[in-house]
């Protein structure tokens, strides 16, 4: 399996695949004139300050499941996982200090490509026979682009990237943590996941949606505080911590070995990789979550998810990275969880090994919650319902795969998975990137802003 999983990852997320992802973001973003950051009061008013509603209040379509907040989280969830954590020491590591710079740079692309993938699903979302809508690069390669084979082959890649990246590779990280933090078998905690994510998955996307409004919060928050913490004792050492991201990111000096060529390429590769794999930009999974929401209007909708990507990688992926530098973790030679490990226990003793597994495990659990949600809105798009019990069975069964694969093989298998959804959905984008372009007119011509620059034009 280690070897046929090798040769999938280097055929299905290689530099190809990136660089498409890339391309389709960077054409998006010149289109949009960089919409994530020319129009940032627009998108922070539309989501943060829309808890604080006032009159004018966004109108809703009483067809959604769940609120446009609960999308955010439930998106979070499947997003917020081992690649926060697990993910980014792995860059880390592979890619030196310098991935850290790539993975802002992927990040920074992907705000513009998750605002598009939203709107396109808000704006093709159909009406199942139960009266609710449903939303995805499903329907927005069969509705939008026309073309309905690319759109099986993204829902039936979906399926397997549930199956594999929004599993396997979370249950693996879960019984790897407790195993290392309370000694506790891989094949007893693969049981009682797999448990747990039978009954959680019978609800679908509002189940995921509740879980997550609960969970996601709490272990968010307590992340963020815990590497903040890191920083709080080390603060000498996070101006260095910065220099050295971006000396190396552009280090044109020769990879060790020789293997990779550069420094910089090597960490290009790793910043990039890990960056979409943990903010799914690109990918199209996540906006199934807002394509079930009761925002009506498509732009205003995908601010959520530039929200999304901000604080899944520009903050929670900076700070576990900025406290492992200023640590000295990575200097031991340790990788994965375990480099992670060494930088809490550096703070916190003997309990930062315990919150590096309570972390994992949380973060893991809540992408499998989600991912378990995407993965039944995609069966249900290629044969309906009714395997969605056996599909329910067969996830809880990936579960207790997960914690008995080696690493190398569950995570060569994520890649190749995530390469099959990243090539339809970039496909997708290019083909509708006009009708972006004109949501995205219609959308901020409504800028209050925009509006009295232009009334005070009048008079010049």
């Amino acid at each position: 399996m280690e070897n046929i999983s090798q040769v999938l990852r280097e055929i299905l997320w290689g530099w190809p695949v990136l660089m498409g992802i890339l391309a389709v973001g960077l054409h998006l973003s010149i289109r949009t004139g960089f919409l994530p950051f020319t129009h940032c009061i627009f998108w922070l008013k539309n989501t943060i300050g829309s808890c604080f509603p006032k009159k004018g209040r966004e109108k809703t379509q009483k067809t959604g499941k769940i609120s446009p907040i609960q999308a955010l989280l439930t998106a979070l969830a499947g997003s917020i996982g081992t690649g926060n954590i697990v993910g980014v020491a792995t860059a880390l590591t592979l890619g030196g200090p310098g991935a850290i710079f790539w993975m802002w740079v992927s990040a920074g692309i992907g705000m513009t490509t998750i605002w598009a993938e939203t709107v396109l699903a808000v704006k093709y979302r159909t009406k199942g026979p139960d009266g609710l809508v449903s939303g995805g690069p499903m329907y927005y390669l069969e509705h939008g682009a026309r073309k309905k084979g690319l759109a099986k082959l993204y829902a039936a890649a979906c399926v397997l990237a549930s199956l594999g990246m929004g599993n396997m590779a979370q249950s693996n990280a879960i019984a790897g943590a407790l195993e290392e933090g309370f000694a506790l078998p891989p094949v007893f905690t693969g049981v009682c996941a797999a448990v747990l994510l039978f009954l959680i998955s019978a609800g679908g996307m509002r189940s995921a949606a509740k879980v997550s409004e609960k969970l996601v919060p709490v272990m968010a928050v307590g992340y963020v505080a815990a590497c903040i913490a890191v920083l709080f004792l080390f603060p000498e050492k996070i101006f260095s911590a910065f220099q050295l991201i971006f000396s190396q990111a552009f280090s044109t000096q020769a990879a060790v070995g020789g293997v990779g060529g550069t420094v910089m390429l090597r960490a290009m590769e790793c910043g990039v990789s890990r960056g979409i794999f943990t903010n799914e930009a690109g990918l199209g999974c996540s906006v199934m979550a807002y394509g079930e929401s009761s925002g009506a209007e498509p732009g205003k909708q995908g601010c959520w998810g530039i929200l999304q990507v901000f604080i899944d990688t520009i903050l929670m992926c900076t700070l576990s990275a900025l406290a492992i530098l200023v640590s000295g973790a990575l200097s031991t030679g340790k990788d994965g969880a375990a480099l992670s490990t060494v930088c809490f226990t550096s703070v916190f003793g003997s309990w930062g090994k315990g919150f590096v597994c309570v972390s994992i495990t949380l973060f893991a659990f809540a992408t499998m919650i989600a991912w378990s949600a995407y993965g039944q809105k995609a069966l249900e798009y290629l044969v309906g319902n009714r395997f969605r019990d056996s599909y329910r069975i067969l996830f809880a069964a990936a579960a207790v795969l997960g914690c008995q694969l080696g690493l190398d093989a569950v995570w060569n298998l994520c890649d190749s998975f995530n390469g099959l959804m990243a090539i339809p959905n970039v496909a997708a984008l290019f083909l509708l990137s006009g009708e972006i372009f004109r949501e995205k007119e219609r959308c901020f011509s409504s800028c209050s802003w925009k509006k009295k620059k232009v009334a005070k034009n009048r008079y010049l």
